[in-house]
């Protein structure tokens, strides 16, 4: 491994199907005022929300309840909540839902006493919290952005077609997260299946990066197997308690920060994916996958040893009689096979992407230097063209 780092990783999980019954302990160790931030109501329908309002009752909370975040949090949003969590006073914004309620709380835990615009400060200049950080603690209804155990939040600028992504530090971080797989059950196929390949391309972004023989490589290697296994039990078998629950454990994984200790990382992927979700406000999984195979192509021959590493050890390409480039291809065709089989999304046009909308794009795609290649402006037009 190269490098040196510092790794710490704050956040307590509680995990399986009693996870929930954890939830009475840790309210115990905050103030009086609970902001309980949801989405759209499924959670009402699914019979989690009275759980958790029982919980907070019971533990004699006042709550403040924050309803209606969106799959992709809007800054209009985030400056409801903040002043939402400031004029209450919240002593702990608890997060049921997905990634995007996650990252929307971490927003708001940061913003709430910020005294400058936290869309300038955080996301646009990068900067980190100088001010009161609240607390949030999660309950994980889909799987996917591994927000329950990360400092990641990001959130969409409709006005300026951006969608950013702000990675803040430990002190962000949920301080307690709940992880029962039967609360995935409920989900629609078209996002669980968009979440799956969030995972995958979590991982990807940080092994499609370096050459040095580095052990994280190892542990993404097996955690993509294992969710490739999952996933193909779990879109037949949506309530597939053991698929679905691997399916939980290697999202948090994925992303929580173990993956890119010594390593570079990559996230132009993502940067695509969510310039087209600017604008769009298409499901941040199916952004990715509409772009993930016109960039693996257009960076293969710059990082070709990886690619083939990919292919031999995680689908099992067999590489006589062939030459790297050919092992590397067999190996993106069994990720695009894969892909297909659980049914994301492979081209922008169905995320209702046109032509005429490809500049802009390009112009909200934030260009990186980690990965294999650092792309042009010239060259994210010619992968967003290759990706209709």
């Amino acid at each position: 491994m190269n490098g040196n780092f510092k790794y710490w990783n704050p956040t307590k999980l509680y995990f399986g199907e009693n996870s929930l019954n954890y939830l009475a302990d840790e309210l115990k160790n905050y103030g009086p005022v609970v902001m309980l931030s949801y989405g759209g109501g499924s959670i009402k329908r699914n019979g989690i929300y009275d759980a958790v309002i029982d919980i907070l009752k019971k533990a004699g909370k006042t709550i403040i309840e924050d309803a209606g975040v969106m799959p992709n949090p809007t800054v209009e949003k985030l400056y409801e909540g903040a002043r939402m969590a400031r004029e209450n006073n919240v002593d702990l914004i608890l997060a049921v839902g997905g990634g995007s309620t996650i990252d929307y709380a971490k927003g708001v835990s940061t913003s709430a006493w910020c005294e400058e615009d936290p869309w300038q400060k955080y996301y646009l200049r990068g900067e980190e919290a100088t001010c009161k950080v609240i607390p949030v603690g999660s309950i994980l209804t889909m799987v996917g952005t591994g927000s329950e155990m990360n400092g990641g939040s990001v959130i969409t600028n409709h006005a300026e077609g951006l969608k950013v992504g702000k990675v803040f530090g430990p002190y962000a971080f949920p301080k307690f997260t709940i992880l029962n797989p039967t609360f995935t059950y409920t989900v629609p196929q078209y996002q669980m299946v968009a979440g799956f390949y969030d995972i995958m391309c979590h991982i990807l972004e940080q092994y499609l990066s370096d050459d040095d023989d580095n052990t994280t490589d190892y542990i993404a290697e097996g955690l993509m197997q294992s969710l490739i296994r999952s996933s193909r039990v779990a879109v037949k078998n949506p309530r597939d308690y053991e698929a679905r629950s691997n399916i939980m454990w290697t999202a948090t994984w994925a992303l929580n920060t173990l993956l890119k200790m010594g390593k570079s990382t990559d996230w132009e992927v993502h940067m695509i994916g969510q310039a087209v979700g600017a604008h769009t406000n298409a499901t941040h999984g199916m952004t990715l996958a509409a772009v993930s195979m016109a960039y693996y192509h257009h960076i293969l021959d710059a990082g070709l040893p990886k690619f083939v590493r990919f292919a031999q050890n995680v689908w099992g390409i067999h590489g006589e009689g062939k030459s790297d480039r050919q092992i590397a291809e067999e190996g993106l065709q069994a990720l695009e096979a894969w892909m297909r089989e659980i049914g994301v999304v492979l081209h922008l046009k169905e995320l209702g992407v046109t032509d005429e909308m490809i500049p802009a794009i390009a112009d909200s795609t934030f260009l990186l230097t980690g990965g294999y290649k650092t792309l042009t402006r010239e060259e994210v037009i010619e992968i967003l063209k290759e990706s209709m």
